[in-house]
């Protein structure tokens, strides 16, 4: 019988093992991979009083050191990319060429941190653009604000991390950040990266840790910021905990897409297909509001439909053909089962095979004519499940799409450059994706929402800004 690694948390530039550990599970084959110690109270307080001491030397730091050890950190992910998918795929059970794309973004992540962390160098106030300021001379330099607490879920281990620290690097801050316990073998790789790389000791540390712990945390004057991802109510109760601090939530939301008659719809299919079932649509920008105009409403479902069956492979996560993998663990499956299980009693039409295999695979769901306040419509997915819904009138498709209380991203499929405005204007959402699926991003732009869908922007230059506060300098001249 293989013997079952057990993971040591990264502390202080250190590697420290605890007797208390929590197992993690390959989400296909249900088996134990690996052993992840746990850190205890103790831990939390030593990494914390380190991050505060190690705060007194990061702020200091050079622009270009930073940027250095920004640009040995993308080397080394680089050199290890291999290794890197072979973990995202065993521990979240993302498919492999997903997790190959992630890997690439977390580089690309780490690569604009390190050219970013070069380029802010403050910049002048106009200060006689009013009679008061005549004579005098402005500048804004921005600061780190000093220790962040990070906690990051499991469904990307290896980018939303990156997304925290390369920002936080790029700044001069401090970390202390919280892996999700399903995902945090990632994490602790990437630690190993930033350990070789010349991270100063202290500026970081992972810590798989209780979330009882995250209260004190909060409460804790030394932490300036808590940068979260996760879940909604999760989010918004650290939130209320976290008054005194600076706070950026990316949280969940119920992505709609809008595909109107006079756009190349058909091109659309294979895209809305794969944002809506791609890693079992385990992603808070996942399709899963589906708004077709009447007048193709029933060939676009027909080829959606085909393309389905035909080309969005479901399975084996190791498998390059496989699209959609299993669902985190059995209990996400059985959620959503139940979500599906009230849309169809109250009348919705399953418009593909209801299958259900191994420990929590669950093929893809498309759905029709669910009615309104069912759960599918109403909350977050976080599932290979969407719902195909047509409408009339542009305005109509509108109204649709801001009939939830999640706001994160949407896409619009139109070649109307007046329709694709007004969906910009009009759309109560942190992005808007014209011709492209809500799932799209790239790292150098803002991403974040609004309503539930969290407050802040991450996107390496925008977390820079989250991280850090401007500073004013004013001198009267003569």
């Amino acid at each position: 019988m293989p013997t079952i690694p057990i993971k040591p948390f990264f502390l202080d530039g250190c590697l420290v093992a605890r007797a208390l550990t929590e197992p993690v599970f390959n989400p296909w084959s249900g088996k134990k991979i690996a052993e992840v110690c746990m850190a205890q109270e103790t831990d939390v307080e030593t990494a914390l009083a380190a991050a505060q001491k190690a705060f007194f030397t990061t702020r200091k730091g050079s622009a270009r050191e930073r940027a250095l050890i920004l640009e040995k950190i993308t080397a080394l992910l680089e050199a290890r990319r291999s290794k890197f998918v072979d973990v995202i795929v065993a521990e979240a059970g993302k498919p492999v060429v997903l997790a190959e794309a992630e890997v690439e973004r977390a580089v690309a992540t780490f690569r604009l941190a390190a050219a970013l962390a070069l380029s802010d160098g403050g910049h002048g106030i106009t200060m006689d653009a009013t009679a008061p300021g005549e004579k005098h001379f402005g500048y804004v330099c921005r600061f780190p604000v000093g220790v962040i607490l990070g906690i990051t879920p499991f469904n990307f281990p290896l980018n939303l991390v990156a997304h925290k620290i390369a920002p936080c690097l790029a700044t001069g801050n401090t970390m202390l950040l919280k892996p999700s316990l399903k995902t945090p073998l990632t994490a602790l790789l990437l630690a190993e990266v930033l350990h070789e790389a010349g991270v100063p000791l202290g500026q970081i540390s992972i810590l798989p840790f209780d979330h009882s712990f995250v209260g004190q945390l909060l409460a804790d004057a030394r932490v300036k910021m808590l940068s979260f991802t996760g879940s909604v109510d999760v989010g918004w109760r650290l939130k209320a905990e976290a008054a005194r601090m600076k706070v950026a939530l990316e949280l969940g939301g119920n992505a709609a897409v809008v595909v109107e008659a006079n756009s190349n719809w058909k091109e659309a299919v294979p895209l809305v297909a794969a944002a809506a079932f791609g890693f079992a649509g385990q992603s808070c920008v996942s399709v899963q509001r589906i708004l077709v105009e009447r007048d193709i409403f029933v060939p676009f479902r027909d080829m959606l439909i085909t393309h389905i069956r035909e080309n969005v492979g479901t399975g084996d996560p190791a498998c390059r053909n496989t699209l959609v993998g299993p669902m985190i663990d059995a209990n996400a499956r059985r959620r959503i089962l139940e979500w599906i299980n009230e849309a169809t009693c109250a009348g919705a039409k399953l418009l593909t095979p209801l299958s259900c295999e191994g420990l929590a695979l669950l093929a893809p769901v498309l759905l029709e004519d669910v009615p309104a306040g069912c759960a599918v419509l109403e909350g977050e997915a976080f599932a290979p499940v969407a719902a195909l819904q047509s409408y009339g009138t542009f305005d109509e498709a509108l109204e649709m799409v801001n009939a939830s209380s999640f706001g994160l991203q949407a896409g619009v499929f139109t070649n109307d450059i007046t329709k694709a405005l007004r969906a910009h204007e009009e759309i109560e959402a942190g992005g808007v994706m014209v011709n492209q699926v809500p799932t799209f991003r790239v790292e150098n732009m803002p991403y974040g929402g609004v309503k539930l869908s969290g407050t802040g922007r991450e996107g390496v230059r925008y977390a820079m800004e989250e991280m850090s506060e401007p500073r004013s300098l004013v001198i009267k001249r003569g």
